[in-house]
C-alpha cells in the first residue's frame, strides 16, 4: 500500500516499544525475563485513586467532561502548585489532556508553523521531535555533555538560536532518559535568554515528584526542587499523572499556559480529543489527598533505594555513569568498555540473559552507540538478579 503521508518517514520507531514486545515473546515462551527496559515502575495505581475511579464508574460519571477537563480537577492542581511551591496558578490556566503527549500536541498545534524550529537536548525523550514533525516544524536536537548533566545551558540557546525559524525551547527536568534535573537558577537565565531571543519555554515536569536530591546539593540546598511556574506566567509547564503519581494506563496530563493560549487550546481540544477521560479524571481528583500522597512518597524513597543500590553495582561490571540521576527511574550509562554498538549489546543481552535495557539510539545521537538506558522499575531482588547475570554474562563473554 503506497500513498502515505511523507512525514511517515521521518517518524522512526520508538525503540523501547520494541525491545519491550521481543521482551515479551520471550516471556511468552517461558523465560524470565526481568525488564529493565520500560518507563513503567512495578507500582500499581494507589489504592485511593483506584477506588475514586470505580466509585466514579459506579455512580454512571462516564459522560463527556468539559474539553479542559472537569473544573474541580483543574482547580485541585491549582491548589497543589500552591501547597507544594508556594505558587499561585489560576485555574483557568490549566488544561486537563488525554497524558502529557496530549497535552505536547496541543502545545505543539497551537504554537508552531510549518518550518519552526522548536529546539531540545540530545539525548533527550524521542517522541517530542516527532510530535514536531506531525505538525510539520523540526525538533532539532542540540548535543549535550555530561559537563552540563546533558541539559541545555543559555550557551547552547544562544549558538543554536536561529532567526526567523526557531520558536520555542522545551527541556525535561528531571530528564529521559538521564534522570538529570537543571536547577532554578539555570532554568532562570535559560528562560530569560530565550525570551530576549522572543521564543518561548516550554518544561516538562512529568517525573517531578520523583527526585532524590539531598542537604549537600548545592542547586537545591536540601530543598524541593521549584517548579518552572514560579518563573512567571510566559513559561508552559506540562506534567502527567503517569509516573509521580503512578497513573500510567490512565493516560492522564496537564499543562499550564499563558491564560491567552486558553481559548485555542480548548478549541483545539474540543476537536482533537473532545475530553480527557472521563473515570480517569475522578480518580485523578484523589491523587492529592494525603493518603494517595504518603504512598506515593514512600514510593520515591524506594526508587531512590533501587537508584543507590545500581550506582554501586554497575561500575562495576564496567558501566560508567558520568551522570548521577536526580530523579526519574533512569540511569543514562556509558558502556564503552564494554561495547561500540549498544543496539547489538543490549540484543545479545536480552536473547542471551533475559534482560532487556534500552540501547542510546532511541534517546538521540550524541553516542548514542556508547550508552544505554536502564530503568530501575522493579525490587531490589529482581535487580539484584540482573546484576548477576549481566556480570556472568559479560565473564563468559569476555
Amino acid at each position: 500500500m503506497t500513498g502515505f503521508a511523507s512525514r511517515t518517514e521521518e517518524i522512526a520507531p520508538f525503540q523501547v516499544m520494541a525491545i519491550l514486545q521481543q521482551a515479551q515473546t520471550l516471556a511468552a515462551q517461558g523465560i524470565d525475563v526481568i525488564h529493565l527496559e520500560i518507563g513503567e515502575p512495578d507500582f500499581t495505581t494507589p489504592a485511593p485513586i483506584v477506588e475514586a475511579g470505580i466509585e466514579a464508574l459506579k455512580q454512571g460519571k462516564t459522560h463527556y467532561t468539559p474539553a479542559l477537563g472537569l473544573p474541580e480537577l483543574r482547580q485541585k492542581i491549582a491548589d497543589f502548585y500552591r501547597t507544594r511551591y508556594g505558587v499561585d496558578v489560576s485555574a483557568s490556566r490549566i488544561a486537563i489532556t488525554p497524558g502529557a503527549s496530549g497535552a505536547l500536541l496541543l502545545l505543539m498545534a497551537a504554537r508552531l508553523e510549518a518550518g519552526d524550529e522548536l529546539l531540545m537536548a540530545d539525548p533527550g525523550y524521542p517522541c517530542n521531535r516527532h510530535f514536531a514533525r506531525v505538525f510539520e516544524a523540526q525538533g532539532r536536537l542540540i548535543a549535550t555533555t555530561a559537563d552540563s548533566g546533558f541539559q541545555l545551558t543559555p550557551e547552547h540557546i544562544e549558538k543554536n538560536w536561529t532567526e526567523g525559524a526557531s520558536k520555542a525551547v522545551l527541556m525535561a527536568s528531571p530528564a529521559n532518559p538521564t534522570g538529570a534535573m537543571i536547577s532554578h537558577e539555570v532554568l532562570e537565565k535559560i528562560a530569560q535568554v530565550t525570551a530576549d531571543q522572543g521564543g518561548e519555554l516550554w518544561v516538562d515536569e512529568i517525573y517531578h515528584g520523583l527526585t532524590y536530591h539531598d542537604a549537600s546539593d548545592s542547586r537545591f540546598a536540601g530543598q524541593r526542587p521549584q517548579t518552572a511556574l514560579a518563573l512567571g506566567e510566559h513559561v508552559v509547564v506540562i506534567n502527567s499523572f503517569s509516573k509521580y503519581f503512578g497513573m500510567t494506563g490512565w493516560r492522564l496530563g496537564w499543562m499550564v499556559v499563558p491564560e491567552h493560549y486558553i481559548p485555542v487550546i480548548e478549541r483545539l481540544a474540543q476537536n482533537l480529543f473532545l475530553a480527557p477521560t472521563t473515570p480517569s479524571q475522578y480518580g485523578a481528583l484523589a491523587a492529592f489527598d494525603n493518603d494517595s500522597l504518603a504512598i506515593m512518597e514512600a514510593r520515591r524513597l524506594e526508587l531512590q533505594q533501587r537508584r543507590d543500590y545500581l550506582l554501586a553495582e554497575l561500575p562495576k561490571l564496567g558501566f560508567k555513569i558520568p551522570v548521577v540521576p536526580d530523579g526519574a527511574f533512569y540511569i543514562y550509562a556509558d558502556a564503552s568498555a564494554l561495547t561500540q554498538d549498544t543496539q547489538v549489546f543490549c540484543q545479545q543481552l536480552l536473547q542471551e540473559t533475559g534482560v532487556a535495557i534500552t540501547p542510546g539510539f532511541d534517546f538521540g545521537d550524541q553516542n548514542a552507540n556508547v550508552y544505554i538506558r536502564i530503568a530501575y522499575t522493579t525490587n531490589i531482588e529482581r535487580l539484584e538478579q540482573a546484576i548477576a547475570r549481566i556480570k556472568a554474562w559479560l565473564q563468559k563473554e569476555s
